[in-house]
């Protein structure tokens, strides 16, 4: 089985709070939307308060070329998550001691808001010491829903390699694909919702688990369940335009939650012996504010069982697939669950899919 160690993050500089956003977007979008104070009132009804971006928010307000942003992605994004992955691997709050990164025997690289070949992985084996046999897999185009889906397949690997060390980078910048010419609706919305962050999340079989971790108790991943929704490519993702990532953003999105997931969810659940009644908390990815509250009503959860969820959300808004990341670091740090207990994990991205993960609190130390 495999258990999840430790989280690692980094986060841009350029740190803004929602009501200089809102000014903003009026600046950008009042021209195209006599209702625009009406519209504006989602960057006050989101719960986010600030987020943070890899540029200082003026750039965003003029036109750059897809390859002027994409060349600052690869740089940006190198940087951040070679951070992220130090910050995973030193954690003493996490780890009893440091994690060299030649151990590292696989190293999965989640992402969907730019792009590189060579693969962003392999350009951070070359500004890390990772052995140059670490197993590489760069997963892009999985959205929101990109971090859980990396701890699932971290999570399948140690399965099939109980002895190995298994890092999962996200990496999302995703005001690099903000697009000023574009004066949609959905555009709107998305510039009250997203922020830029990397995460970096390290699982292990649980002999490497027992030598390193510090914390009391550990999640264990018992199992994970993958679905997507016939016909439902158009709920979000993007359009590819001369100018870069045009952002596809279904206003049906929490109502879709609300109608579709407790199925899933409740699936999951039966096929590994467990219900809602036994999860202590859901480590969910806070898409929005809708998100949250659609988790809430669907699922009969109480507030406290996403209170994680709700504070990165407030803190850095929706870092597409980076999010769910940041949820457990958030958690690991200020709330514990005692062994024998369970929580849930997931996230929801393009497809429309959803990612869900079961874990375990064990003791180790």
């Amino acid at each position: 089985m495999a258990y999840i160690l430790s989280v690692g993050t980094s986060l841009p500089k350029h740190h803004v709070d929602q009501q200089a956003a809102a000014q903003f977007a009026r600046s950008q979008f009042k021209r195209s939307f006599k209702d625009i104070d009406r519209l504006l009132k989602a960057f006050n009804n989101g719960e986010i308060e600030s987020r943070q971006f890899v540029q200082p928010i003026d750039w965003y307000q003029e036109h750059h070329s897809f390859e002027e942003k994409n060349n600052l992605y690869i740089e940006k994004a190198l940087a951040h998550a070679k951070e992220a992955v130090f910050h995973c691997l030193h954690e003493t709050a996490f780890l009893k001691k440091s994690v060299p990164f030649d151990e590292i025997d696989a190293l999965f690289f989640i992402s969907s808001t730019g792009l590189s070949t060579p693969s962003l992985d392999a350009k951070l084996m070359n500004v890390l010491p990772f052995s140059p046999y670490t197993k590489r897999v760069p997963i892009w185009g999985l959205g929101c829903g990109g971090g859980a889906a990396g701890l699932s397949r971290a999570y399948e690997y140690i399965r099939a390699y109980p002895e190995a060390k298994v890092l999962v980078v996200a990496c999302e910048l995703c005001s690099l694909t903000f697009q000023p010419q574009d004066q949609s609706k959905s555009n709107l919305i998305g510039t009250s919702l997203f922020g830029d962050g990397t995460a970096a999340v390290l699982l292990t079989g649980e002999k490497a688990a027992s030598n390193y971790t510090r914390l009391k108790t550990v999640p264990k991943v018992l199992g994970t369940q993958s679905v997507t929704m016939k016909d439902s490519e158009d709920v979000m993702g993007w359009d590819f335009t001369a100018n870069g990532f045009r952002v596809i953003f279904s206003r049906d999105i929490p109502s879709i939650i609300s109608g579709w997931l407790k199925e899933q969810v409740d699936q999951f659940l039966h096929q590994l012996g467990f219900s809602t009644e036994d999860v202590s908390v859901f480590l969910a990815h806070p898409g929005g504010k809708k998100v949250i509250d659609a988790y809430l009503e669907s699922l009969s959860l109480q507030e406290h069982q996403l209170f994680s969820s709700k504070e990165v959300l407030k803190q850095h808004g929706n870092m597409s697939s980076a999010t769910v990341l940041y949820v457990m670091k958030h958690f690991l740090e200020h709330q514990s669950l005692d062994a024998g207990e369970v929580g849930l994990c997931g996230a929801l991205g393009p497809g429309f899919s959803a990612e869900l993960l079961l874990m375990k609190w064990e003791g180790l130390s």
